[in-house]
């Protein structure tokens, strides 16, 4: 949205209070998002009363008529499309929209679903980040009961293979890690007329782009394949050894509930293989306390999951209801009390922490290879793994632009990289 809007003249400023025209980009996946957005439109009203207004997103496809009447909204575009955006950036920036100021607010709990459509002009560079995300798919064509995000993004809709290349070689130019993302990227291929897979676009990636490392987004335990694993073995690290895989419970009767397709001991028999091909491996999930209709029993179930498998991270949330999904029908008759989904989630997390710290202590005094992320003083590496970065008081120029070799040190989890000394194991 921003390469597009600033291709028809206008300027990026900082913030919003100076801002003629603001877009803001939103995300639908829980009725607290949806709210969330509403709060933050009230703010910019607040803070710069003049400013045109255009709301975009996922939360704009599914409640158009409710932000187009809120003071301030000059324009709603029902989706991600920033050709759309930029339409309605000139409209709201009036008739000489290149003297125009425009500020796209992109905030973290607002920015799920901030990519182009399909089709859309190539990105060539993610301004301001390290990673480069390289987007190969939208849509999903799974049905699970929380989800709202499928029904504003509708059907998965792949980018043909030969689009996705040309735009990593382009985003390479600048990005030292291009993370493959999407809504459903395991779903890569399956709607293109030749034969295709996240895999198989994958091997093209690493074969034709040379000098990047790659980092899969959000997949599906039952959607790494063969070829995927020999490729994140195989590759010497160009493939980030790190797989974020949602579980969202560890009870086969919760998941049945929220129409997942995959079974307790189907998720953990390809976790453990994973694991035992990957010695080094950052691995997380998303999971969902709460449930309408968890019992005791199914947390326990959830709690042993996570126990045994080697989780270095987990996102926990308590369910939320989500208007227009089956869940919300389930929650009006079999809800379970906020409190007791807000316990378990806290009991989630002290046990993700618990593994997470002994992952990062079992690590130091290991090689490891980083993108420099806050201005150098925060490295990211390939396990997924964010520590402090050691340069010895260099700060080379364009360091941000390529990966770094270096040490991990520390102790008590407490890492650091040190990176004076790439070579330096003892």
């Amino acid at each position: 949205m921003r390469q597009e809007v600033e291709s028809h003249g206008a300027v990026a400023v900082p913030g919003w209070v100076d801002a003629q025209v603001c877009v803001v980009n939103t995300c639908t996946v829980t009725n607290k998002a949806d709210a969330e957005a509403r709060r933050f439109l009230r703010r910019i009203r607040r803070d710069n009363p003049s400013a045109h207004v255009v709301v975009a997103g996922c939360s704009a496809a599914l409640r158009g008529a409710e932000y187009s009447a809120m003071e301030g909204v000059s324009a709603v575009v029902a989706g991600p499309d920033p050709r759309a955006v930029a339409s309605a950036v000139s409209r709201a920036g009036g008739a000489h929209p290149r003297s125009g100021l425009v500020q796209l607010e992109l905030r973290r709990d607002l920015d799920q679903i901030d990519e182009e459509p399909v089709g859309a002009e190539l990105l060539r560079e993610r301004a301001g980040a390290t990673r480069g995300w390289l987007k190969i798919q939208d849509g999903c064509d799974r049905h699970c009961s929380f989800c709202a995000t499928r029904i504003a993004r509708g059907a998965s809709r792949s980018r043909t293979t030969e689009v996705v290349v040309r735009e990593a070689a382009l985003l390479a130019h600048t990005h030292p890690e291009l993370v493959l993302t999407g809504i459903h990227i395991g779903h890569y291929g399956r709607d293109l007329d030749s034969a295709s897979s996240l895999s198989l676009l994958l091997a093209t990636l690493l074969d034709r782009v040379p000098d990047v490392r790659f980092r899969l987004g959000s997949v599906e335990a039952t959607e790494v394949d063969s070829l995927l694993l020999d490729l994140m073995v195989q590759s010497g690290g160009r493939v980030a050894p790190h797989l974020h895989m949602p579980l969202q419970s560890g009870a086969d009767p919760v998941l049945r509930r929220m129409r997942r397709w995959h079974t307790r001991e189907g998720y953990r028999r390809r976790a453990i293989e994973i694991a035992e091909r990957l010695p080094v491996l950052g691995l997380g999930a998303d999971i969902i306390t709460g449930f309408p209709g968890e019992t005791d029993a199914d947390q326990a179930a959830t709690l042993s999951l996570v126990e045994e498998l080697p989780y270095t991270y987990l996102h926990v949330f308590p369910f939320s209801p989500r208007d227009g999904t089956f869940a919300a029908e389930l929650n009006a008759t079999g809800p379970v009390p906020q409190r007791v989904a807000g316990s378990r989630a806290r009991e989630l997390r002290k046990l993700a922490e618990a593994k997470g710290h002994a992952y990062r202590v079992r690590r130091s005094g290991a090689p490891a290879e980083v993108t420099l992320e806050a201005r150098g003083t925060v490295a990211l590496t390939g396990d997924y793994l964010r520590v402090r970065a050691d340069r010895n008081g260099s700060e080379e120029e364009g360091s941000g632009r390529r990966l770094h070799s270096g040490v991990l040190r520390g102790s008590e989890g407490d890492l650091y990289i040190d990176l004076s000394r790439p070579n330096a194991l003892n």
